[in-house]
């Protein structure tokens, strides 16, 4: 039993360790590899609480260390790369006003740390907010780290300049941040992929949210992360308003 108490933590500290890791590439450059260690961590992330339940071992410490975990994978990491990935965008911008520290970086780019501090303060309200059980209220930190890390992917594999000129546009990136930051912590109730029972009816929406996503996947690669997370919360606030609908 001692040994299986400490196996969920054991993933969880994967998760620590590969958020970690993605962070310091992140500060590096290597988008690639930081995108890869945030879904690393967010696959432990997943597995330990799936283990705490199938073992029955869930409790106080392992909460804790689990927020712990997400804030350095789903928090600092998206953080960073946003960081870097706006000032990379900054990059023509030479008045001097817009400079802070050093010449190498613009007084705009830290906006993009306010993904960190956001995902902060869910984390914390997460974890004394009883609601969580059947839904998500706002959006999870990793959906909005796998957000983020997917934007340089994109711009790097997309076959479209279009595409390419978006996510590297300075407003664009800005926009995402402020409303990613505020999605994190609204009051809007999200569908969770917890299962009670796998009765099509009673999980439509959860069932088309993951047709949507291998379709989204196959068709689009790297693009199909944004366009999840969008139809993610629209699919959410259908399910409401018809929730709302037949409660009336």
């Amino acid at each position: 039993m001692r040994v299986k108490k400490h196996i969920p933590n054991l993933f969880t500290l994967g998760n620590l360790f590969c958020g970690t890791l993605a962070t310091i590439f992140a500060v590096k450059g290597d988008f690639d590899l930081a995108a890869l260690f945030v879904v690393l961590g967010i696959v432990f992330d997943f597995f330990d609480g799936f283990l705490a339940r199938i073992f029955k071992v869930s409790g106080e410490l392992g909460k804790q260390l689990d927020s712990l975990a997400d804030m350095v994978t789903s928090g600092v990491a998206p953080g960073v790369v946003m960081f870097m990935w706006l000032n990379q965008s900054l990059s023509k911008i030479t008045i001097e006003p817009f400079v802070f520290f050093s010449k190498e970086t613009h007084l705009l780019s830290y906006l993009g740390l306010l993904l960190t501090l956001a995902a902060c303060y869910r984390l914390a309200n997460f974890n004394i907010d009883t609601r969580h059980t059947d839904s998500f209220i706002g959006v999870p930190t990793p959906a909005m780290s796998l957000f983020i890390v997917s934007l340089p992917l994109i711009a790097d594999n997309s076959d479209f300049e279009m595409i390419r000129e978006l996510m590297l546009n300075n407003y664009f990136l800005i926009g995402t941040t402020l409303v990613l930051s505020y999605l994190m912590n609204v009051e809007l109730p999200l569908l969770s992929l917890k299962f009670k029972n796998y009765g099509f009816k009673e999980n439509l929406f959860k069932y088309l949210l993951i047709i949507c996503s291998v379709i989204l996947i196959v068709l689009f690669k790297y693009l199909a992360m944004p366009l999840i997370i969008v139809v993610f919360i629209v699919l959410s606030i259908i399910n409401n308003l018809l929730t709302k609908k037949h409660a009336v």
